[in-house]
């Protein structure tokens, strides 16, 4: 019977072993999870991350907010109010662009009509194009001028990929004005359970990867807020310069080719297709002064903005030199989509860190976010 004994003893693994095996075990159970959770909302990764960002951006101006009115409620109150704002930052732009697009769609209807059966002359524009003067006007009469010629170009389109195209935009729409739904909605929980959240990840980054995690995450909130105050902020400033030039000039709706303006502005090189664009207009409306103007002015303030402005804003927040911003701005937006422009920095500008505290040790100092 005693003989037994060392052969149990034997075959039982030592409490180590087991230990091991088990945190092995746990891994790989947490990956598989991970894994299949990412799986399961896939479609909802990019309002998560859009939330996220939103988040980020704006927990400065949320505290001052709960700081100033420490009501009671304000776990549902403060956070809705919050929500519903970014809400109407996004809605409003949208509403006032499709009732302009419904007021020139019937102008298109007419005009179209009126080709049909009387002919649209030459516009004047055409003869004052500094190159192409008489292949334009040519061709315009040949197809446009004449009734039969107009008619016949305007039933080339076929009408069943019209109906095709127009339901593939509607589909694209609903899906992201549904995605955007559910992007308003993580905000909402990230306002209202914000500050338990941020515990939770320090000491899970604490606990995970030690004092490097939390200098980490704090770049990466630092990216965060210089890049939308360098892209989204300027962005804006931008075109409102543009949009007051577009006004003077005379170009045919100032303020939506100025919300165009800004929009394109907060993508790096898309500022000249907007305000190139409202030159043509300017051009076509026969002032050529004016979109000469127009186009000097739009390169002034977007050579401001890309060399002095935005360099300040976003690599002054986060140490890093703005060719490694431009390059995760340009690669982000490859890879991600329009969300790009702030992953890609952040990403960028934790590699950074991480090679400086690799190559000189944990010396630098990242700004609190």
């Amino acid at each position: 019977m005693s003989a037994s004994v060392p052969a149990i003893e034997a075959a039982t693994p030592p409490r180590a072993t087991t230990v091991r095996q088990q945190t092995v075990a746990r891994l790989v159970l947490a990956a598989v999870l991970f894994g299949i959770g990412l799986w399961t909302i896939e479609e909802f990764i990019p309002a998560i991350v859009w939330a996220v960002i939103l988040a980020v951006a704006l927990w400065p101006l949320y505290q001052r907010a709960r700081r100033r009115w420490p009501i009671r409620g304000h776990e549902v109150l403060l956070p809705a109010g919050f929500t519903f704002a970014v809400a109407l930052l996004f809605f409003l732009p949208l509403v006032v662009v499709g009732v302009q697009a419904a007021r020139e769609a019937q102008s298109v209807f007419d005009w179209v009509e009126k080709a049909r059966t009387e002919g649209v002359p030459p516009p004047d524009f055409l003869s004052h194009l500094p190159v192409g003067r008489t292949q334009a006007i040519s061709w315009w009469q040949q197809n446009l001028a004449d009734p039969e010629g107009a008619s016949d170009l305007l039933d080339r389109a076929n009408r069943g990929e019209l109906v095709t195209s127009s339901r593939r935009i509607g589909a694209a729409v609903l899906h992201r004005t549904m995605l955007f739904g559910f992007c308003l909605l993580t905000l909402f929980f990230l306002f209202r359970d914000g500050e338990a959240l941020t515990e939770q990840m320090r000491r899970a980054s604490l606990r995970a990867f030690g004092p490097s995690g939390e200098r980490v995450g704090r770049q990466i909130i630092a990216s965060v807020h210089g890049t939308v105050d360098g892209l989204v902020l300027v962005g804006i400033g931008e075109g409102v310069v543009m949009g007051i030039a577009y006004a003077v000039a005379g170009v045919p709706h100032p303020t939506l080719l100025g919300g165009a303006t800004a929009v394109a502005a907060m993508i790096p090189f898309g500022a000249p297709v907007a305000f190139g664009l409202a030159a043509v207009l300017a051009a076509a409306n026969g002032s050529t002064t004016a979109a000469v103007a127009i186009v000097v002015l739009g390169l002034l303030v977007t050579f401001v903005a890309d060399h002095f402005v935005r360099p300040v804003l976003i690599g002054g927040q986060t140490r890093l030199p703005f060719v490694w911003v431009l390059f995760g701005i340009l690669g982000g937006v490859k890879v991600w989509g329009l969300v790009g422009l702030f992953v890609g920095p952040a990403v960028m500008a934790a590699l950074i860190l991480l090679w400086r505290e690799w190559a000189d040790g944990p010396r630098a100092t990242v700004p609190e976010a």
